[in-house]
């Protein structure tokens, strides 16, 4: 068999990161793990090519190499999506698809052959067995969770490490929450499950063995779900692994705001090599995070909370939400001032969206509120219900947080705030490229000389360079990313 595994384009969106990359002379921020994995899930003897449309082009050649397509996507890679799928039909390529796009939503994609849903550990083999007996059917789908201490390592091999500025590694799935906006738990459960710490070495290993150094994410959509197990095992091995190895990775990841409330963790957290956590804060109004069960969230002081992470030094990078039933007119100005206080320089604000399959989903089309399906970008000024809230009321305000919060004036504002008061670990060692040379440079001509506000960056820049000189590689990077940001809102701002 030829297997090629496509994954489709994302658009220009907050998390692409596309103006900031192109400072680094990067083509994407990450690859796709998913097919990655599938890839080592098949067969060894067959053939396998993998394109990655965010750094490549899918050609009519490699489509008529293949014997048949395995396309994974996300709901925001929809279009994209749908494109590949006509090109494989025209063509007369067979196509198999899964991942979280068409778990969710099979019914829209009538050209696909194959559907193997849900999670690949299961339906996989299941597909695999019935395509040797010529007997492959049309859906592959399951109700069970796989144990992830089965799943085999990426198959790094099948990309160019060179053209992504970041790796990625995923250690559990599931979440203990149940926020209700959230499909996460609906794709992968309450119950959290993770790899053995055995399996997490040798999968970073293998990612420094490949030749990659720098930046490693963990995809988890809540790292911290066992906490126990993290303290106990995976957090000193890794940190002991980093040692060993003379720290050749830095890592972040995405953890709920409970993280704060446990200072032992987070030291432990920041002592492997972690820089950074992605938390879902959502809303300051106690009433709208009661509306979406956001219970983590509720009862606690939100600012003082984040200032207690970065302080013990991991940079927080924020989620907000507008848009919630109980969501007053004041949320606007409220948000505001809350982000700009927090000090969180990476917010990203979106309009409240119902996945489907979620509980919000459910719950709207029972009130007939549901009015379209979900694009996946939080940033597109898109909402798929009837608000409460004035629709246009609620577009104005939105536009007003992100034209207040990354502005040069604000954005610069919040980046001092946070370089203030982070306390970042000792660095144990320095991976120094050229591309960062080069971002430099392009820093100062694009933020210094040719953009609007250029004295903004360059009071952040003497007085990071004089103030806080071991801070000043991240207030450049923090420039750059605010130049991403206003490109992706430029209509808006």
């Amino acid at each position: 068999m030829k297997i090629l595994l496509v994954y489709p384009e994302y658009p220009d969106t907050f998390w692409s990161f596309k103006y900031a990359l192109k400072f680094i002379s990067k083509k994407a921020g990450y690859p796709p793990l998913g097919l990655l994995t599938v890839a080592a899930m098949l067969p060894k003897k067959w053939e396998k090519k993998l394109v990655d449309m965010n750094v490549t082009t899918l050609s009519d050649r490699d489509i008529r190499w293949a014997d048949y397509v395995f396309i994974s996507a996300m709901s925001v890679q929809k279009k994209s999506a749908k494109r590949v799928i006509a090109k494989c039909k025209r063509l007369g390529t067979k196509i198999v698809a899964g991942g979280p796009l068409f778990t969710a939503e099979y019914e829209d994609f009538d050209d696909v052959d194959h559907f193997v849903l849900n999670e690949a550990e299961i339906t996989l083999p299941s597909f695999l067995e019935d395509l040797r007996e010529g007997r492959a059917k049309h859906i592959y789908t399951s109700n069970q969770f796989p144990d992830i201490e089965k799943t085999p390592a990426p198959l790094w091999k099948l990309i160019n490490m060179r053209k992504y500025s970041s790796m990625n590694i995923q250690y559990s799935r599931g979440c203990p929450f149940n926020c209700e906006f959230c499909d996460i738990t609906v794709l992968y459960g309450h119950k959290v499950r993770t790899k053995s710490k055995n399996q997490i070495l040798a999968e970073l290993e293998r990612l420094r063995s490949q030749g990659w150094r720098g930046y490693v994410f963990f995809v988890d959509d809540n790292f911290i779900g066992n906490k126990r197990k993290l303290k106990k095992e995976i957090l000193p091995a890794i940190f002991e692994w980093m040692e060993r190895k003379r720290y050749p990775f830095s890592f972040g990841t995405e953890a709920s705001i409970n993280l704060s409330d446990d200072e032992e963790l987070m030291q432990l957290i920041v002592k492997a090599g972690f820089t950074s956590v992605f938390v879902g804060v959502e809303t300051p109004n106690e009433e709208s995070l009661a509306e979406c069960d956001k219970f983590q969230n509720k009862n606690r002081d939100l600012v003082a909370c984040i200032k207690k992470i970065q302080k013990f030094g991991l940079e927080v990078q924020g989620g907000f939400i507008v848009g919630f039933d109980n969501d007053p007119p004041s949320i606007f100005e409220r948000l505001i001032a809350f982000i700009q206080e927090s000090g969180i320089v990476t917010a990203m604000v979106g309009l409240l969206n119902a996945p489907r399959g979620s509980r919000l989903y459910q719950r709207l089309i029972k009130e007939g509120r549901l009015s379209k399906d979900f694009s996946g970008d939080n940033t597109d000024f898109s909402i798929n219900f009837i608000p409460k809230m004035d629709y246009k009321i609620l577009i104005k305000g939105y536009k007003r947080i992100i034209s207040r919060i990354y502005s040069p004036k604000h954005y610069y504002e919040r980046v001092m705030r946070f370089l203030k008061e982070y306390k970042p670990m000792q660095k144990k060692a320095l991976h120094f490229r050229f591309s960062y040379l080069g971002a430099f440079f392009k820093s100062i001509l694009f933020l210094g000389i040719k953009e609007k506000g250029r004295g903004y960056y360059w009071k952040l820049f003497f007085w990071s360079l004089f103030r806080h000189p071991r801070l000043f590689p991240l207030a450049i990077t923090f420039s750059i990313y605010g130049f991403h940001f206003r490109k992706v809102f430029k209509d808006c701002l």
